[in-house]
């Protein structure tokens, strides 16, 4: 068994960052991170929609609210001294009734107290100035929202980790880990490792890989599938960057909106639909374990009763096109089914505690020499450095 002084679980891009940030702060460490998959970036990170988040929507001081703003800083900068691509474009929230208006107000509140600099409420009218073709009765536009290629970002934090002397091992699917005097002792389907400290960032599995060492977890992972469709090519002009919602503050998803992506396509989406296998990234895809684990789940019952409309709903907009252009059509009302062809998925992590609450902050559990991410949800990708250095501060602290 080979030793190593550092083993992080899941090479999505919180677990590169992780790793990144770990051999900035020890250049020295033999580090190794193990991922399940043949490659990086196969999931969450490799099927996010791209947005550089400002940090307006999160709680002042949560570790959302702090790691994206920080996150937000050194992403751009890394990017700068790497040769990523990306644009600041800005994006507009968009209040498109009168009881929107008050938790518009409160978003824009929050971007002051988490630092935003030159955020602009907007009328109607100035709506119109920034997306012509959006409608609203007012509006918050966020210059420094922007567009990147995160799967990109994480291929390149990976060579950085090469060039650093850290390693990566694919088809290395954790299944057993357990401590052995005062060493840590990893089992994957084909090898073992031994290690003096583990960090785990395995997203969609977090909490499957944290009950390992932690049999008594708070959380489950309860997987949504977001779904996406594009505008076709000729009525891609209807959308100049960046289209939201005002979203529902008791639900930690932010609505279908408009994106532009670094390739100049535009989504759609994207919905927030229970998935029945947790990397099930059609309206089809079913497996029994992951479907009785939720459905296991104490909180996922005090979910259902409590958002039983709202979950009834995406599951409608989900095989009904006309209702997931209807809600479109309140961004931009001159949209049409004939505008959309059907695009990609993703599934989102959320973790959800047995009371029913939907954990709308990053989750982390520290214990000595083990350390579990296990509620890493948007802003994540934005946030990873800062995660990184977060992780990174508890170990050499």
């Amino acid at each position: 068994m080979v030793k190593y002084d550092f083993i992080v679980i899941g090479a999505g891009i919180v677990g590169l960052a992780t790793a990144l940030k770990i051999l900035e702060k020890n250049p020295k460490a033999k580090l190794l991170i193990l991922e399940k998959e043949n490659e990086i970036a196969r999931h969450q990170t490799g099927n996010n929609s791209g947005v550089i988040h400002s940090g307006i929507y999160y709680k002042p001081g949560s570790l959302k609210a702090k790691n994206c703003i920080s996150g937000y800083k050194q992403l751009l900068q890394f990017c700068d001294e790497e040769n990523i691509d990306y644009k600041i474009c800005g994006k507009v929230i968009v209040a498109v009734s009168e009881k929107e208006i008050p938790i518009l107000n409160n978003i824009y509140e929050r971007g002051i107290l988490n630092g935003l600099k030159n955020l602009r409420k907007i009328s109607s009218e100035e709506i119109k100035e920034v997306e012509p073709h959006a409608d609203g009765l007012a509006g918050i536009f966020v210059s420094q929202t922007g567009i990147i290629d995160f799967t990109a970002v994480a291929r390149k934090y990976l060579e950085v980790i090469h060039r650093k002397g850290g390693e990566v091992k694919f088809n290395q699917k954790v299944k057993l880990i357990k401590k052995s005097n005062g060493q840590i002792e990893i089992k994957t389907l084909g090898e073992t490792y031994l290690s003096n400290y583990l960090i785990s960032c395995a997203g969609l599995y977090s909490d499957k890989i944290a009950k390992l060492t932690h049999s008594h977890l708070p959380i489950r992972i309860i997987p949504f599938r977001g779904e996406y469709y594009k505008l076709k090519d000729e009525r891609k002009s209807l959308v100049k960057a960046l289209i939201y919602p005002v979203p529902n503050p008791a639900f930690p998803f932010l609505g279908v909106h408009f994106t532009r992506m670094m390739d100049g396509s535009v989504e759609a989406g994207p919905n927030a639909v229970l998935s029945f296998k947790r990397e099930g990234y059609s309206k089809f895809d079913f497996n029994f374990n992951d479907t009785l684990d939720t459905f296991l789940w104490p909180g996922f019952w005090a979910i259902a009763k409590k958002y039983w409309r709202i979950g009834f709903g995406e599951f409608y907009r989900s095989y009904n096109k006309q209702a997931f252009v209807k809600a479109l059509q309140k961004l931009i009302p001159e949209i049409q089914k004939s505008d959309l062809i059907t695009g990609g998925a993703g599934v989102r992590a959320q973790a959800c505690d047995k009371e029913g609450g939907l954990i709308d902050d990053f989750y982390i559990v520290e214990d000595k020499n083990i350390i579990h991410v296990c509620n890493a949800p948007s802003p994540a990708a934005t946030a990873s450095l800062a995660i990184g250095d977060h992780i990174a501060s508890i170990i050499f602290k």
